[in-house]
């Protein structure tokens, strides 16, 4: 009798164990976007650990900004951990990466990475990925209107040799030919790179009014510094890939008087009142600041807080319908992102669908500048 008693509750406890929602992250906490992926993980820490009933475990890995990395942790996480969703990664090299072993998993695949790429064209692959940061083509087209009320008419881009600088100067590219602006120089580095005199010589020699550097994190700081160092005297754009303070502080000097989208939480003090996204973007600035200290907050950590703010919303959906731990949930959750309506986070208001796995509109993103080594809302 005592046998089959503790075996009922080894049953029992085993069950209780199976539902339990896992969620999978991959991130780059190291190698050349650790200052993207360090606020991620942080914010990872700040997730709640319940959702309705259920208990969330996070099983956090670091990729390294490596993409054949980021691969073996999405497989370990799915065959191992049994994760349910998949939070990754900070690149969108990464992200592409572990988009093949997603589908062949049927497990939905949250990517914190930039380009619109990863969820776009929303094909059968993609309809299991979604991202939180907002889509290119957001960000390029403030930067153009911005770029125009400047009357700014040649432009030249350097930007990363990689999916995240293709991506960024196809968007914008086809938007600054719809507004007249003429692209006079293109060029490429790598993230690792610590020289682009050759590509900043060749741009210098186009005159351009204007540059936009397409890169993300603390390696964005080398061609608007060299740059500075030839004597440029136009206009010099980010992107907002570059919104942390470590590339206020590596940066410096140099950085300064450039022009970025940005997030509204990035800003989010000095947000008018009625800013629709003001309030939700202070809930995570205030508990990300009072975990890690005033000051601390960048918008990388947003991209992983709106991931949770995601799941908060489409697990309870998802629950209605099927167990964690099952192919049935992956599928109902999945389906469940995709309904997300009207949601707050702390880069905008989420709208997804099926024909939309970003969700974001022109209320994610407001225009920046670096004065005195902060951000200032250009208002």
């Amino acid at each position: 009798m005592v046998k089959k008693l503790s075996l009922a509750v080894l049953a029992t406890l085993a069950t209780a164990a199976l539902a339990d929602i896992n969620v999978g992250v991959s991130l780059s906490a190291t190698g050349p976007a650790a200052s993207l992926g360090i606020p991620e993980k942080n914010t990872i820490a700040l997730l709640p650990t319940q959702i309705g009933k259920e208990k969330i475990n996070y099983i956090v890995l670091d990729d390294a900004t490596d993409p054949t990395a980021a691969t073996k942790n999405i497989k370990k996480l799915i065959s191992e951990n049994k994760v349910d969703v998949v939070i990754g990664s900070t690149t969108t090299p990464n992200s592409l990466a572990m988009t093949d072993v997603a589908v062949d998993h049927e497990t939905p695949l949250i990517s914190m990475a930039g380009s619109a790429i990863v969820v776009e064209p929303l094909d059968a692959k993609r309809k299991w990925v979604f991202k939180t940061a907002q889509n290119d083509a957001h960000m390029a087209t403030a930067i153009v209107q911005h770029m125009t009320d400047k009357n700014v008419q040649t432009v030249a881009f350097i930007g990363f040799a990689d999916a995240y600088g293709e991506g960024w100067y196809k968007e914008f590219a086809k938007i600054a030919e719809a507004r007249k602006l003429k692209i006079v120089a293109s060029e490429r580095y790598q993230r690792n790179d610590t020289s682009v005199t050759g590509q900043i010589l060749k741009i210098l020699a186009a005159k351009p009014d204007a540059v936009l550097v397409g890169g993300a994190g603390t390696p964005a700081v080398l061609p608007q510094r060299s740059l500075k160092e030839k004597g440029y005297k136009g206009l010099i754009y980010q992107t907002h890939g570059v919104a942390n303070n470590d590339f206020l502080r590596v940066g410096g000097k140099d950085v300064e008087g450039a022009f970025l989208p940005v997030g509204p939480m990035v800003v989010a003090a000095q947000l008018p009142n009625d800013n629709p996204v003001k309030k939700s973007a202070l809930e995570y600035v205030g508990k990300y600041e009072t975990a890690y200290g005033k000051g601390s907050v960048s918008s990388f950590g947003g991209h992983a807080w709106d991931a949770g703010v995601l799941l908060q919303a489409a697990i309870p959906q998802a629950l209605k319908s099927a167990k964690p731990g099952t192919v049935e949930f992956r599928r109902a959750l999945r389906d469940a992102l995709e309904g997300v309506k009207n949601t707050p986070a702390a880069h905008g208001i989420f709208n997804l669908s099926a024909n939309d796995h970003q969700g974001y509109d022109q209320r994610a993103r407001v225009m920046a500048t670096i004065e005195n080594g902060a951000w200032k809302l250009i208002k």
